[in-house]
């Protein structure tokens, strides 16, 4: 039996499929779409798809990731349609659906990277944008690939832990590392415009970082979060992107592991859930054309705590690109309280 959803009129006169209705289906009942979405197949067109990429065959250190997409799913069950911080409901301006899974071969790396990529650029054909779930970090080369194929050269903000633009490791090319040097050989980001959030932890020497700046990117580490605040951070990136189509990748691992310890290589150090929140939300009126939240093990997630950060975190993704690249980006009430975006300085 179909349960009943939400059913509101966006602006334009246009009614969206949303949720589950909560009062009259528990939360705990019935499939685990991303948010008790509708899937593809129940609406007549999408405007942005979630959609699971359980692929994890590129991890150097503890697997698992494969089995993120579904369990952030069922973190998501308590999501509700309203956003307070943004006063906007992403599932009532545009068509959000779950598109299910893009699968990739397990024990070939190349040939799942080139079916990922296939599966998105058939998503994004039809003036799609998505946010996808992994997965391992492997999956946004592809990814980048396709948003690459239809916006050109894209920005990119990446948060993580990690740099991942490490040349091979044990002579391969293609891992959850590696993607954004490989981004930068095959030209397919725009080296004015990309950036590291939340970086942090032992490198295996300076000449990381050495690669790493000559491929264009900036670091704002988790220690630059601490001293420096959400807001200078904010500030920053919106400086770094401009109005340049932008594609938001975020290693679930940027979270300190007391607030994500699901996840394949954990680093101590880390921001918290409020502070990523914060910063994603002040990203309000850029250019998001795609997305990824990655690395979600949850074999290694007590009380969902992983899962429901990765959950709330593509929450805000999906209002991003509902707000659009019009919205006012000093936004409307930032929290809550009323206190707006730079209130306080």
């Amino acid at each position: 039996m179909e349960p009943e959803r939400i059913v509101e009129t966006n602006a334009a006169g246009e009614e969206r499929v949303g949720p589950v209705d909560a009062a009259l289906t528990p939360r705990w009942a019935g499939p685990a779409t991303f948010a008790r979405l509708p899937r593809t197949d129940q609406v007549e067109h999408t405007d942005v798809a979630v959609v699971g990429v359980p692929f994890d065959s590129g991890v150097s250190y503890r697997p698992g990731a494969r089995f993120g997409p579904n369990h952030v799913r069922e973190s998501s069950r308590l999501l509700r349609p309203y956003n307070p911080a943004q006063n906007h409901s992403p599932f009532a301006n545009l068509q959000v659906a779950d598109a299910g899974d893009l699968v990739g071969n397990p024990f070939d790396i190349r040939e799942a990277i080139d079916s990922i990529e296939k599966g998105a650029r058939e998503l994004m054909g039809e003036d799609t944008k998505i946010v996808a779930i992994g997965g391992d970090h492997t999956i946004a080369l592809p990814l980048l690939r396709a948003a690459h194929s239809r916006h050109g050269k894209v920005a990119l903000l990446h948060f993580d832990a990690h740099l991942d633009t490490w040349d091979t490791y044990f002579g391969a090319e293609y891992t959850h590392g590696t993607p954004f040097r490989r981004a930068f050989e095959e030209g397919i980001i725009d080296t004015d415009a990309v950036m590291h959030v939340g970086t942090r932890g032992p490198l295996y020497g300076t000449q990381d970082l050495e690669d790493d700046s000559r491929f264009g990117f900036e670091i704002v580490s988790s220690a630059d979060v601490l001293r420096s605040g959400v807001d200078a951070v904010v500030e920053a990136l919106r400086e770094r992107v401009g109005d340049r189509p932008l594609y938001i990748s975020l290693d679930i691992d940027v979270l300190d592991p007391a607030h994500a310890p699901g996840t394949g290589t954990p680093e101590a150090g880390g921001i918290t859930s409020r502070e990523v929140l914060e910063i994603l939300r002040g990203l309000r009126g850029l250019d998001v054309v795609a997305c990824d939240v990655v690395e979600v093990a949850p074999a290694y997630d007590h009380a969902e705590l992983t899962g429901i950060a990765a959950a709330h975190v593509v929450y805000e993704l999906l209002s991003l690109i509902s707000l659009g690249a019009d919205a006012a980006p000093d936004g409307p009430a930032y929290g809550i309280s009323g206190a707006r975006y730079g209130d306080a300085k």
